[in-house]
Order: C-alpha cells, then structure tokens, then sequence
C-alpha cells in the first residue's frame, strides 16, 4: 500500500467529499425549509432542531466550496468546516439537556436558556476555531484543508475539535440513557395504576424515546473513523491509507444528512408535508395512502419532546 495518496485517490476522495457533502447539504436544508415554511413547526423543540440542521448545512455547503488547491479557499474551508462542525455536535449536546432537564427534572424553564445555548453553541465553536489557528499549517488532506503537517498543529486539532466531539458523545449517551430509564420505569408503575389507554400512551412515549437514544451513534458513525484516522497520522503521518480515508470523508460528510433524518423528519414534519400535499392531491388519491387521522394522532403523541415541554409550560 503506498504511503502517499496518488491524484486518482485525491480525485476520488473529492468526489466523495462533494457527494456526501452534498447529500447532508440538501437533507439539512430540506429542514430549515421545513421550519420556515410551516409556522406549527416554530416550537423552541424543533427550533433547536433547527439550528442544528442550520449548522449542517454550513458546514457541508463550505466543505463542498472549498479549494484546497488555493491558499485563501484552504484556509476558508478549514476554519468555517472547524467552526460549524463543532457548532452543530454542540447543538445535539442542547437537544439532549433539554430533554433530561425537561422529562427527568421537570424543569418549565428550557425556552429561558435559549440565549445561554447560542452563546454556549456559538463561543465555543468560536474559541476552538480561534485555538486550531495556534501552529496552523494547512496541507492537502485528501479532499479537504482540514488536516495539517505539524506536529503541534495536528494536536491542536485534535484537541479543539475530536475531544470535545467524544465528550458530546458520552454527555448524550449519558443523558439519554437517563430519560430513558426515567421513563419505562414510570410506565412499569403506570400498568397497575392506570387504564388501558394510558398504558397505551406510554408505550407509545416509549418507542419514541427509545428511538433517541440511538442518537449518539450517529455522531460515533460519522467520526469513528476520522478520529482513527487522526490518531493514525499523528502516529505515522508519512503513511496515508486510502481506504480509512475514504470512510473518514464520506461518513464525517454525510453527518448533516444523518441528522436530519433523525432529528428533523419527525412525526411533526411529516404531518405538516401530508397536510399541505392533501391541498393539491386529488381526493381520489388521498384514498391510497393509509395514513388514517388516527394513525396520524398516535404520531403527534408520541413527539414526546414536544409534548412534554407544552404540557409542563
């Protein structure tokens, strides 16, 4: 295997760059095309969502623009990719507070702390770009100008953007694996107390919340192998090895999809896109699908980060 990658593998890692990249550009837009179009989507829940999906999008619309075969175009792809790919694992760090402090602590005080998010989100990606800059020495790193040759500079990155990534990571794994024991241990006390549809209903909260705590894997799908792919070039930075480089640009490209369909295609947008699209199908069409207003309030219900941020407010 050789040590430097060739132009072919260059070329092939651009493109794959540019594809992943682009995937997650139109699945992040997608849901901030969402939440400006419908007005019952505008809730601090899926505001948050929002900003998330925002942060994607930046930050694959700079990875797609950016030109590492110019100085100026390097540099500006490998600050704005830093500081909204820090922006946006952040983001999931305050939709998980949001859901312990709401469901474990019973707190009705989450939309107060929306300014503390963006200067939370919003300064500290600022201040890990700022530190990156600290023996910054840009290089072509297959397809982006996102890596760097110095020793100092790679441990620099490493530290400003791979530690606090893991440490969103276990916050998220932490904190959803608390609102979830939370939960099915109030729904084991609710089937001798409660009627049918009240079991019902938590069963139903249940599978929603049970679908969020696969939420942390996306973040360790996505830069799994990037961080095995930083620690590797750390190690033996004269020896690149193509395929770990591909799965770094191409799972690290497609977060911003991943999160969007995740977070963002919810009951919610999806009963918000049924209902426009019912305005322009013909009633005769209508009938096809089976998506009965019943089956679509059992999914309202089970948006359970909504419903419980409404109810307590």
């Amino acid at each position: 295997m050789a040590s430097v990658l060739s132009v072919h593998d260059r070329q092939i890692l651009t493109a794959v760059n540019s594809g992943a990249s682009s995937l997650s550009f139109v699945g992040s837009g997608f849901i901030v095309l969402c939440y400006s179009l419908f007005k019952e989507l505008r809730k601090f829940s899926f505001k948050l969502v929002f900003y998330l999906s925002l942060s994607d999008m930046l930050c694959s619309f700079f990875n797609m623009v950016g030109d590492p075969s110019k100085g100026f175009f390097c540099y500006a792809q490998g600050y704005t990719t830093h500081f909204f790919c820090v922006a946006s694992f952040l983001w999931t760090t305050t939709i998980a507070f949001t859901l312990h402090r709401t469901v474990v602590r019973h707190k009705t005080d989450v939309e107060d702390l929306e300014a503390i998010f963006h200067l939370y989100v919003w300064g500290t990606s600022l201040v890990m770009t700022v530190i990156r800059s600290i023996g910054n020495d840009h290089t072509h790193f297959g397809a982006w100008c996102w890596g760097q040759t110095g020793r100092t500079g790679k441990a620099i990155h490493f530290i400003t953007f791979y530690v606090p990534l893991w440490g969103a990571i276990l916050y998220n794994g932490f904190t959803y694996f608390q609102v979830i024991r939370m939960l099915n241990n109030a729904t084991r006390m609710a089937v001798g107390i409660s009627d049918r549809a009240y079991q019902f209903d938590s069963r139903t909260d249940t599978k929603a919340l049970n679908r969020w705590g696969y939420y942390p894997l996306i973040l360790i799908g996505s830069w799994a192998f990037g961080t095995i792919n930083r620690i590797h070039d750390f190690i033996e930075p004269g020896h690149k090895i193509f395929w770990l480089s591909f799965l770094d640009v191409g799972t690290a490209g497609l977060m911003g999809l991943f999160n969007s369909i995740a977070y963002g295609l919810n009951a919610s947008v999806r009963r918000a896109i049924h209902e426009r699209l019912e305005l322009f199908w013909p009633e005769r069409l209508q009938s096809w699908f089976p998506n009965s207003s019943r089956h679509r309030n059992q999914q309202q219900q089970s948006e359970l980060v909504s419903l419980k941020i409404q109810d307590q407010q």
